[in-house]
Order: C-alpha cells, then sequence, then structure tokens
C-alpha cells in the first residue's frame, strides 16, 4: 500500500485529506507543522507528500528544499489557497511533482497523488535542485494570470524552462506569445544569454534567409560584407521565432536543419556553423491547416510541436482582467506622471464584460488612454473608449485639437496621435486582425506593422 505524508496546519483540511486518501487505498500520515513532517520522513518514507505552502513554522517552497535535502526521490504536491502565477512557477521550478490551489478539487488531487506514487515507482530519483527564481517577474514583461488556465500555463514553464525542448506557442494577436517565451528564457539555465526574437511577417521575402542566417560577402547584390545572422548572435542563448508560419519553404527547410543537427550555412557559405541554442517559435495561425495546405512543412510542424503551448483569449479567462488592469495602470500612471489609485467599480464592470477581440493587447492599450484621459485619481467609466457609447464624438475632438493647438503642440505630435487613434480603431473594427486592417488603410502588412511597433501596438 503506497504511503502519503501530509503538512498542513488546517486540521479540516487533514481529515478531509485522510479521508479520501484512505477511501482510495492509500496509508495516511497526518502532521501540523514542518518540523513534524520533516521529522516524520525517515521513519515513515512517504511514497508522496503533500505540502501547504503556508505553514506555522516554516514556507512551503524553503521546506522543500529541506526535504529535497534529505530524500531527493520523493515527489511533493504544493498547496495553497494564495495561487499566484509567480509561485506557481517557483514551485514548479523548484522540483514540485504539482501544484494544488484550494479550495481543493478532489477528483484532481487523486489523480495528482496517483501520478506522483506512480513516478515515484518508475523512477529512482527525480532532477537535483535547480536555481531559485527570482521573485518577481521584470516588470517589462509580465506573466499576469490568476485563472485556471494560466495556472496550468505557468505549471508547464516551471517544468520545461531549465530544458531546451523546443516549444510551440499558439494563440490569438494579442494574447501574450511573446512574454510566454521571455517567461521560459528569463526562468531557463540560459537566462544570462542572448535572447533574440525574429518576427517572420517583417522580413521581405528574399532577405529571409540572410536574416536568420547570415551571408557572405559578394554572395547576392548589395551584400557588401560578412552578416552573421539571427541565428549565431543567439548562440548559447533563445531564439523566438514569431509568426513562424510566414516562414519561407527554403527557410523553413534550413531550419528544420538547425533543429535536427544544431548547424547551417551562411548564405553563399561552405563552412558549417555550429550553435547552441534554444528554440523557441509562436504563430497565431493553424499550422497544422497549412500543413495539409502544403505551406508549411510537415517534418518541421512535428519537430516545432514538441511541448505545445495553447493561450486562450482574453474573453474565455476574465478572472485575469483585473490584476491585468491593476498592472496596467500602475505602469502607465509611472510613466505619463498621473496620481491615479484605482479604478472604478462601473469602469472595471464595463471592462470584464467586453469581449476583447484585440486580447490583453487591446486591454493594455485601453488601460494607457484612460491613465492619460482621467482628470482624477479614479478612472471612470467615460474615460474608457472601447464602446460605441463612449466614443469621442466630432465634438468632442474639435475641442481636443483646439487644446492641443493652444498648447502649442508641434504638428508632428499632434498627426501621430491621430494616426494612433486611427491605427487603433480600425484594428477594433476588424477584431485586431492586421491583414484586414492593412486592407482598409491602404498599407502593406509590413507597413502596418512598423506603424503598430512605432506606437507600442505590439
Amino acid at each position: 500500500m503506497a504511503k502519503v505524508l501530509v503538512i498542513d496546519d488546517e486540521e479540516g483540511v487533514c481529515e478531509l485529506l485522510r479521508d479520501v486518501l484512505e477511501n482510495a487505498g492509500y496509508e495516511v500520515f497526518v502532521t501540523y507543522t514542518a518540523s513534524e513532517g520533516i521529522d516524520a520522513l525517515n521513519s515513515y518514507n512517504p511514497d508522496a507528500i503533500l505540502l501547504d505552502i503556508k505553514l506555522p513554522d516554516g514556507d512551503g517552497i524553503k521546506v522543500m528544499q529541506r526535504i529535497k535535502g534529505i530524500n531527493v526521490a520523493v515527489p511533493i504536491i504544493l498547496m495553497t489557497a494564495f495561487g499566484t502565477t509567480e509561485i506557481a512557477i517557483q514551485a514548479m521550478k523548484e522540483g514540485a511533482h504539482d501544484y494544488l490551489n484550494k479550495p481543493l478539487n478532489l477528483d484532481e488531487l487523486i489523480l495528482s497523488v496517483q501520478k506522483a506514487v506512480r513516478m515515484k515507482n518508475l523512477v529512482s530519483e527525480v532532477a537535483t535542485l535547480r536555481k531559485k527564481l527570482e521573485d518577481e517577474m521584470n516588470p517589462t514583461d509580465p506573466f499576469i494570470g490568476k485563472s485556471r488556465i494560466m495556472q496550468e500555463i505557468s505549471k508547464i514553464i516551471g517544468r520545461i524552462s531549465d530544458s531546451d525542448i523546443t516549444v510551440l506557442i499558439q494563440g490569438e494577436s494579442g494574447t501574450g506569445k511573446e512574454v510566454v517565451a521571455r517567461s521560459i528564457h528569463k526562468n531557463s539555465k540560459r537566462n544570462h544569454c542572448p535572447y533574440i526574437k525574429i518576427n517572420c511577417a517583417t522580413i521581405p521575402e528574399n532577405l529571409m534567409e540572410s536574416e536568420l542566417f547570415g551571408h557572405e560577402k559578394g554572395s547576392f547584390t548589395g551584400a557588401i560584407s560578412q552578416k552573421l545572422g539571427k541565428f549565431e548572435l543567439a548562440h548559447s542563448g533563445t531564439i523566438f521565432l514569431d509568426e513562424i508560419g510566414e516562414l519561407t519553404h527554403q527557410a523553413q527547410t534550413k531550419l528544420l536543419r538547425v533543429l535536427q543537427e544544431r548547424e547551417f550555412e551562411r548564405v553563399g557559405g561552405i563552412n558549417n556553423i555550429k550553435v547552441d541554442i534554444r528554440i523557441l517559435a509562436a504563430t497565431n495561425k493553424d499550422l497544422q491547416r497549412l500543413v495539409e495546405e502544403g505551406k508549411f512543412r510537415e517534418d518541421l510542424f512535428y519537430r516545432l510541436n514538441v511541448v505545445n503551448i495553447k493561450l486562450p483569449p482574453l474573453k474565455e479567462r476574465k478572472e485575469d482582467i483585473l490584476p491585468l488592469v491593476d498592472y496596467f495602470i500602475n505602469q502607465f500612471a509611472s510613466k505619463h506622471a498621473k496620481k491615479i489609485t484605482c479604478i472604478s467599480k462601473e469602469a472595471l464592470n464595463l471592462l470584464t464584460n467586453y469581449n476583447w477581440p484585440g486580447n490583453v493587447r487591446e486591454l493594455k492599450n485601453i488601460c494607457e488612454q484612460a491613465v492619460v484621459l482621467t482628470r482624477g485619481s479614479v478612472i471612470l467609466p467615460d474615460e474608457l473608449g472601447i464602446f460605441e457609447g463612449n466614443r469621442k464624438s466630432l465634438r468632442d475632438s474639435n475641442l481636443e485639437l483646439d487644446l492641443a493647438l493652444r498648447l502649442k503642440r508641434p504638428l508632428r505630435d499632434i498627426l501621430a496621435e491621430v494616426e494612433k487613434e486611427v491605427i487603433i480603431r480600425t484594428l477594433r473594427d476588424h477584431n485586431w486582425n492586421r491583414q484586414e486592417t492593412a486592407n482598409t488603410l491602404g498599407l502593406n502588412r509590413r507597413s502596418l506593422y512598423a506603424k503598430m511597433k512605432e506606437y507600442d501596438l505590439l
């Protein structure tokens, strides 16, 4: 009979766990403090441990470290009522087998314990402790989410970060695919090495190979000197291929070789160049459909799709809107030197009930707009510009133009604001579809991308 050690200071939780696990066929030993749990390790020799992250005599992460120092092979399942993405990532990074939120889902609990015991029986040792994650995410690159799906993605990031496994990140535009890629790199053993991002949609087709793999002097018209490609620049670090579905067929062939052999030649070159890199890729397209249509290599798809992270649209994880709003408001209040304390309940309700076709990127832009427009310390509903009833009338626009002229603002600044607003509204009208937006505005896709980058809309 497999044995489970419970370490939790809540008597009611302990008795519930004892009843549920004993009914499932496990032998259960309950302790209420970290010191009691650690003392029971040698005498009880558990097959799995259920450990609360908040204990009266120790922090759960630190207790887990002590347990791993005594018995590295025992799988530990952390439990908490105060779940955050940072703690989830840290827990999995430090070697936890799983991470469960309270109140516990009993079916999920039983399944997690079954997997933990099975792993204990199949494997004699687990990986030794990895280095501790930083307590806070990079403020310019937040990974924020309290929803169940984002917690699960946090677990995946924690599990895969220190490996060199290839990851394909899929999701609609604006869902945060690059944030996930940066989080994987930041929490990896390569985090002090280069992180190189390539947006495959913005590179002209005739320059794609040169940008990725470099070229030799004289290899084509305009190649006046040798150039190192992004893959060489990323050596020892991570390369992130955004919008991978836009790669040319020839570039796909070369990328497949890099994935298989970790080597390539520059355009016009004859020497093999070896690279040590971690490859992450992202797309908002259905690569499987592109494979069926013959537009994307099937073998490359399977090489990229080793671990697949699918980011849901914001409308499917609305419990994440409040923490995202809090973060963006604080960020932009600092940027624009505004003393904003909070958002009103009515304004937050409007944000929560909105469908968010532009996902997190649209929410970010709305928050910046609201911070700039807010006159007081609280953001009110009429300072949000996402609803038809709240959109500026011609009269309001004329008043703002008059104000801009009275303040003697440079013409280029006024025109830039108008251009940015036109782009944002057109993107919203087309559910943030870049190709349709570009067509409406009379731009090509790459020109629109350049404008979006200029106005911080990416």
